[in-house]
């Protein structure tokens, strides 16, 4: 009983909906329940978190693309949800040129019709698959607004939604490369362990049994062939096949869903894909749902609450306070924040007529990582004063170690995911015939573990093409 009076008690100490207003991250209202008016901050964390989600999706070799959020009811007939997903969709009603009867529209609740659309386009051969498609794709479903809860149960939200097209054959690849891509995804976000559930068909289902029975065969067998036993989880799978749900376990202890990984038989059955195979003949191809944070709105919560807002450096939405002690130095505070920016750390100066305690208190409180103090002093000998979240010793150090000291965790943590930001001026410095070692093996070892075939060498020459370039684009 202690230990649960004592998870409630942090819980409420992480709640996002408290960490979004000290934090001045978002704000929701009721003239549009359920959906959330991102402020500054909030939408630098959302921004940052989707362009390393972008920059992990094209190293994994996904092509991206977008489709409308109005579509008309005829596609959701024909894919299955108006009949299954109908009372959790948005209609609306158009008038086409005073027609008899009104054309009925839906707000797209998820992406998966829409891809197969782009899928149709065009002949597609055995050759074109793997076909990896992804998309950060705004959705909308309506929740009773009892369920709603801050920004972790919305109606209006943004997936980082993907689907592969692959053959039947190569179900058990494509599933051991995506958990091994979801699991870079979430240590990098700092959750090292997880769960792996297996659901399988529902009471409320499209497709035959034996369909299923395939689809789940093919799951289960997949994820035992990634050396991964899940844990069983009953009627639990999508309308339209069985999934693998991934359960984060946060700082105190709780659970969250938030991956999934889904094996459909059905919507290219009813969508009427197909390739061309080896044999000449059209065949059906599978389709692969993913998703690795859900939605970003409820990772971002969830990112919150882990967290306890005291965000990793890089994406924290300000990542350094300039304030000054006193009027005079406010030239130098402005001059600092100047060197800062140019260095690409996000900065902001506090110059207000203020006592420092109150200034420090207000951005701890905001969770700004680094604060820095300037007084007379501090602008005599051009030094700062900084100080850490969390921490009560200030340590005074001049500008230009500053920025060096700063540039380190953000650079390392840039090589590490992807973002490819090498100071150009520091290249003399390191010897280059290692760099492209490093970045080629960092881009390459995702699949190191994977047995060698066609499917798999072609994904390892498109990762050193990319590599090639980006040189070419550095060092042109």
């Amino acid at each position: 009983l202690k230990a649960h009076l004592n998870m409630l008690e942090e819980a409420a100490k992480r709640d996002h909906r408290k960490l979004g207003r000290e934090m001045d991250l978002y704000h929701m209202q009721e003239e549009a329940p359920g959906q959330v008016f991102w402020h500054a901050n909030g939408w630098t964390i959302y921004s940052t978190l989707q362009d390393y989600m972008r920059r992990k999706q094209t190293a994994g070799g996904y092509i991206e693309v977008n489709t409308p959020q109005v579509v008309d009811r005829k596609l959701w007939v024909a894919s299955g949800h108006w009949d299954k997903y109908q009372e959790n969709m948005f209609l609306v009603e158009v008038d086409e040129d005073h027609a008899r009867e009104k054309a009925i529209n839906a707000l797209k609740p998820m992406n998966c019709p829409c891809h197969v659309q782009i899928f149709n386009q065009g002949l597609k051969s055995y050759r074109d698959l793997p076909l990896r498609m992804a998309e950060f794709g705004s959705c909308a479903r309506y929740e009773p607004s009892g369920a709603l809860h801050g920004i972790m149960r919305v109606r209006g939200f943004t997936q980082d939604d993907g689907h592969i097209f692959c053959r039947e054959d190569q179900i058990e690849t494509e599933t051991a490369i995506y958990i091994e891509y979801l699991t870079s995804v979430y240590k990098d976000l700092g959750f090292k362990n997880f769960r792996i559930k297996y659901s399988d068909r529902p009471v409320n289902r499209s497709g035959s049994d034996e369909v299923w029975d395939r689809a789940e065969a093919a799951l289960l067998s997949a994820t035992r062939s990634a050396g991964i036993e899940p844990e069983m989880n009953p009627g639990e799978g999508a309308f339209y096949g069985p999934k693998l749900e991934f359960v984060l376990t946060d700082a105190i202890g709780r659970d969250w869903q938030c991956g999934t990984h889904q094996v459909d038989f059905v919507l290219p059955e009813r969508l009427d894909a197909s390739f061309i195979g080896e044999d000449g003949n059209k065949h059906r191809p599978v389709m692969l749902h993913r998703a690795c944070l859900g939605s970003f709105e409820r990772f971002i919560g969830i990112l919150l609450e882990e967290h306890s807002g005291k965000l990793p450096l890089w994406l924290a939405p300000r990542q350094v306070v300039v304030a000054s002690i006193v009027s005079d130095a406010d030239e130098y505070v402005l001059s600092t924040v100047k060197t800062l920016k140019a260095a690409g750390i996000r900065v902001e100066s506090d110059t207000r007529n203020e006592k420092i305690n109150y200034k420090v208190r207000e951005h701890s409180v905001a969770k700004v990582p680094i604060i820095l103090a300037i007084g007379m002093r501090e602008v005599e000998e051009k030094t700062v004063s900084i100080r850490r979240l969390g921490s009560k010793i200030s340590q005074v150090v001049d500008i230009e170690n500053l920025v060096k000291d700063l540039k380190i965790p953000l650079k390392k943590v840039a090589i590490e995911l992807n973002h490819e930001i090498i100071d150009k001026n520091e290249l003399n410095k390191i010897e280059i015939k290692i760099i492209p070692i490093i970045i080629i093996v960092n881009r390459i070892l995702p699949y190191s573990s994977q047995p060698v075939n066609p499917e798999s060498f072609a994904i390892l020459l498109d990762r050193l093409s990319n590599c090639l370039l980006f040189f070419i684009r550095m060092y042109h």
